[in-house]
């Protein structure tokens, strides 16, 4: 017989708007809010275009390694989410404190670590409980958070350095805000039942040729989309010196990418996951290839437009594909996706810097259009794939 003092369950909104919460201060600030600071930065000649690279790599290292432990530590989901929040709210706010590049390579490394951890946790936790009680509709909507966190933060600091405000304090205040918006998610979390939380210690997932090519093209998405979603602002600044303008670019990226979330939901109700997930390979290819051929404020916010408007479609599709294809052993297939797409990320940013350096005129410019060929190559193995793939029902059975 059910205890009469037993609370009542979270009822689907909580849950979901927690997990968009948590996205948000992970990925939108821990994670991205460096993108819209650090051309304010090169302007205030702390960084150049280059070191500001080497950062991101850094950033992106630490998520590969947070990729690779978060399946290894044991600790239940809500866990792994409740110290990547507090982590990147400290490591955030500690960006103001000035140092050598090697000082601020350590911040985003760690940072990078705290974000992984964030996004696996937060996604079996969040995608456990909502199967749970069917509130399929926020199963999609949730990752909408990643979006809405990038642009809130390029929002701010838009307003910030239209103000002039110094960089430093505008870390400290981008910390203060990663506090203000986990406080909800820790009360959520501090209810969830037991069973609910304790989701992130499955064991290894066994990996097939087919899931080795989803992780592939996992990888691609990495490499393609963070070469814009690094230097888009940059770019921008590049034709026009007013942050009012160059400043959008950023947030256009994020408020495109949280809606994308949303259309996302209703167009895999029609098509197949790999089917969705190739065509956005082919539209951000576009978007990664236009500022290449053409740096003008058309292609910028085209590109805005198509990368933010797929990244997190293809984040959506692919973890969900994943999940769907491992049932049981859900940890160690998003971790594997996570640390692929870390890869990605790092070969990135990395490329272009030693491109940079190899040809300061150019070295973007052929990144980018790296970029472009393999998003093109994956999309095509995508399209091409016969296998078939878990139907969206069988995946509620077996969430």
């Amino acid at each position: 017989m059910a205890n009469a003092a037993e609370p009542k369950p979270l009822p689907a909104w909580a849950l979901g708007v927690a997990g968009l919460l948590s996205l948000a201060v992970a990925m939108g600030i821990g994670r991205f809010a460096f993108t819209p600071m650090l051309p304010l930065m090169v302007q205030a000649g702390q960084l150049d275009v280059g070191g500001g690279g080497w950062l991101a790599a850094a950033n992106y290292a630490g998520y590969l390694a947070g990729a690779l432990i978060a399946a290894r530590t044991g600790w239940p989901a809500a866990r792994l989410a409740v110290v990547a929040l507090l982590s990147t709210a400290a490591l955030t706010a500690a960006m103001a404190l000035q140092g050598p590049l090697a000082w601020w390579a350590l911040l985003r490394f760690l940072a990078g670590g705290a974000s992984a951890w964030a996004f696996v946790g937060t996604s079996l936790w969040c995608l456990s409980a909502l199967a749970a009680r069917g509130a399929a509709a926020w199963s999609s909507a949730f990752y909408s958070g990643v979006g809405g966190g990038i642009a809130l933060a390029g929002l701010y600091c838009l307003v910030a350095g239209s103000a002039g405000w110094q960089a430093q304090l505008m870390w400290l205040q981008l910390g203060a805000l990663a506090v203000v918006l986990s406080v909800p998610v820790l009360l959520v979390l501090a209810k969830l039942p037991p069973a609910a939380a304790a989701t992130a210690s499955a064991g290894p997932a066994q990996a097939t040729s087919r899931h080795r090519g989803l992780v592939l093209c996992y990888a691609v998405l990495g490499f393609g989309y963070i070469l814009p979603a690094t230097f888009l602002p940059v770019m921008a600044r590049s034709i026009v010196q007013d942050p009012k303008l160059f400043g959008l670019a950023w947030p256009v990226f994020g408020i495109t990418a949280a809606i994308s979330t949303l259309v996302a939901a209703r167009v895999l109700q029609r098509y197949s996951r790999l089917q969705v997930w190739a065509v956005s390979h082919a539209l951000m290819a576009a978007g990664v290839l236009l500022p290449s051929l053409w740096l003008g404020s058309v292609t910028i916010a085209l590109s805005a437009l198509l990368v933010g408007g797929t990244f997190m479609v293809v984040t959506l599709a692919g973890i969900q594909e994943i999940r769907a294809r491992t049932p049981g052993n859900a940890t160690a297939a998003v971790g594997r996706m996570t640390a692929a797409f870390a890869l990605g990320q790092i070969a990135g940013p990395v490329a272009s810097s030693l491109l940079l350096q190899l040809s300061p005129a150019h070295g973007l410019t052929l990144a980018l259009q790296a970029g472009a060929v393999v998003l093109v190559a994956s999309a095509v193995w995508l399209w091409r794939e016969t296998a078939p793939t878990v139907s969206i029902s069988e995946e509620k059975r077996h969430a």
